[in-house]
């Protein structure tokens, strides 16, 4: 990739630093705000610094830097940061409602609490401790991406500071309404015609992941290079279709990925019961008979490798897959037509490009 390859350690070098002082304050009030402090550190470790990336290809773009990485401006590498404890947040936030057992072959933030309440020795409800415990560290991590985010825009112009603050707001909102849909999805689904499960499942793709992953840190790093209306428009054209194709991706691994690549058990979604636009593809082309024994099966969290591996075939046969595949085969296409002819540096349309190969196929 043409991308540098030591900017996710820049990024996480970033982190560290902040990590730091957190860790310094939180020996002021006692073990246990150390346990919380040293979980958030937990959650904001690996991963490969997604939507940093993008945010500070989208500066690049417009700003035509070509600067070592070592040099990116403090706005830029912090709200790179932000965005990646805000990903954090989300995901801790996620793995409770979901009720995940792992998140990147570890733990997920509720089940390592859990096992500290059990190690301590202390009383209660080790699960139910975890639980709350993982709410709360999801809401500190959430404080802590606009305490990065508000560091980094102290160094910058007032307009570019409104400019980028407005684009993190609208992602906030966003990615919470869209864990919202995604919630009430998995009940609302019985009540809504087969047909509109797709265009359902697509806005829950969209508004969940799709924006705050790809488009939303293209816009905040193209708002902190001051870009004009067209840029903007260029960016917006190009993150819209990546990240949803970034998301029917991480479906389909959901489904059919490695645990190995994906750190969480192979068909992991289909123990949860997630109604993506996958199952509703499959569901679509499937008689009432098979449609009703795939409904059966889908969210049970005790199926078994059999079941599962039957599922995974329902899945292939009824071309849902193939369907899936040809979605973001498209809408890679059309990201890549956005950038044509714009005003932007071709060294980093280049980078946004690998990038965008990169998050449609996992291989980073």
């Amino acid at each position: 990739m043409s991308t540098a390859p030591d900017l996710p350690q820049v990024i996480s070098q970033r982190l560290d630093t902040f990590l730091a002082t957190q860790r310094r304050d939180a020996r002021n009030w006692g073990d246990e705000a150390s346990l919380l402090v040293e979980a958030g550190a937990a959650a904001v470790t690996g991963g490969k610094r997604l939507r940093a990336r993008f945010c500070i290809t989208g500066w690049r773009a417009v700003a035509a830097a070509a600067a070592p990485v070592e040099s990116i401006p403090a706005p830029v590498l912090s709200s790179a940061a932000a965005l990646e404890v805000f990903h954090a947040a989300a995901l801790v936030h996620d793995d409770i409602i979901d009720n995940s057992d792992t998140r990147r072959g570890r733990p997920a933030a509720h089940r390592s609490l859990e096992a500290r309440h059990v190690a301590a020795g202390w009383s209660g409800d080790p699960a139910a401790f975890g639980r709350s415990g993982a709410v709360l560290l999801g809401d500190l991590l959430v404080a802590w991406s606009d305490d990065l985010l508000e560091e980094g825009l102290a160094a910058t112009t007032p307009d570019r500071a409104a400019r980028t603050r407005s684009e993190y707001a609208t992602m906030r909102r966003e990615v919470t309404v869209g864990q919202f849909l995604d919630v009430a999805e998995e009940s609302a689904w019985t009540t809504e015609p087969d047909r509109t499960h797709a265009a359902r499942a697509l806005r829950v793709a969209e508004m969940k992941s799709a924006r705050y992953s790809i488009l939303q840190p293209l816009l905040i790093g193209a708002a902190l290079a001051g870009a004009d209306e067209q840029q903007t428009s260029a960016l917006a054209a190009f993150g819209t279709p990546v990240g949803l194709a970034f998301q029917l991706r991480d479906d389909v691994l959901g489904v059919f990925g490695d645990t190995e690549q994906t750190g969480k058990p192979s068909g992991d979604d289909l123990r949860e019961g997630k109604r993506t636009v996958l199952v509703a593809y499959a569901r679509e082309s499937l008689d009432p008979g098979a449609r009703r024994l795939m409904d059966e099966l889908l969210g049970d969290p005790g199926l078994d490798d059999a079941q599962i591996a039957a599922l995974q075939r329902t899945i292939i046969d009824s071309g849902a897959l193939d369907r899936v595949e040809a979605l973001i085969s498209d809408w890679a296409d059309q990201a890549d037509r956005a950038l044509r002819g714009v005003r932007l540096d071709n060294a980093a349309v280049g980078q946004l490009r690998d990038l965008a190969r990169a998050a449609t196929v996992r291989v980073m």
